[in-house]
């Protein structure tokens, strides 16, 4: 399916939220998650599934200042 992944348009075949944190190489990685605008929490994210057209924000924080 086609989603949006932080800006960028991309194929997918994962089908919740937390496969394509898997796929998209963030499994483990400590992130926040948002689809189409919305806070997706850690525990929600394997029941969150994706949608064509989806636009998934991945965050991941920085250090630094």
């Amino acid at each position: 399916m086609k989603i949006e992944l932080n800006g960028a348009p991309l194929e997918t075949s994962a089908t919740t939220v937390d496969a394509l944190l898997s796929e998209a190489g963030y499994d483990g990685a400590v992130v926040a998650t948002a689809r189409n605008g919305d806070f997706v929490p850690r525990a929600a994210r394997a029941g969150e599934a994706l949608r064509e057209g989806d636009r998934i924000e991945i965050l991941a924080p920085m250090k630094g200042g």
